[in-house]
């Protein structure tokens, strides 16, 4: 009976975790550019490249930890500190933070030089998908 009681828990803690779903990242409809690499996408997130204004989820978003850990290589808090650094040190600003994915795709559609991250479902004609993270 344990035994049964330890697998049924197991399976209802399984099966309540989130899939983590695809993270596309998305610019205005209207901007010029189509695509760019993974690494083009973290330097703009990572405030190592301008040509771009990132915009950023909540800090407490699930798709700002995912978006993260996939394209930076960092979790959402290693990121913080190095916009901290930078923003100390008078070299940046911290990119603008918004509520979520609805959010983000009106902040992009508004400004042909954002960049930003949604989740991929979350995808609609206002934007354009530069690169997806699987």
């Amino acid at each position: 009976m344990k035994r049964l009681m330890l697998a049924a828990l197991a399976a209802t803690a399984f099966s309540a975790a989130p899939a983590m779903a695809e993270v596309a990242v998305v610019v205005s409809a209207k901007a010029a550019e189509t695509s760019f690499t993974k690494e083009q996408v973290a330097q703009f997130f990572l405030g190592k490249s301008t040509a771009m204004t990132p915009v950023d989820q909540a800090e407490s978003s699930p798709v700002r930890a995912e978006f993260y850990k996939k394209v930076a290589d960092k979790d959402a808090a290693q990121a913080k500190a190095l916009w901290s650094k930078l923003v100390f040190t008078g070299k940046a600003t911290m990119p603008k933070e918004v509520a979520d994915n609805a959010a983000v795709k009106a902040a992009v559609a508004a400004n042909p030089k954002a960049i930003g991250y949604i989740d991929k479902s979350a995808v609609d004609a206002t934007v354009k998908v530069v690169y997806t993270a699987p």
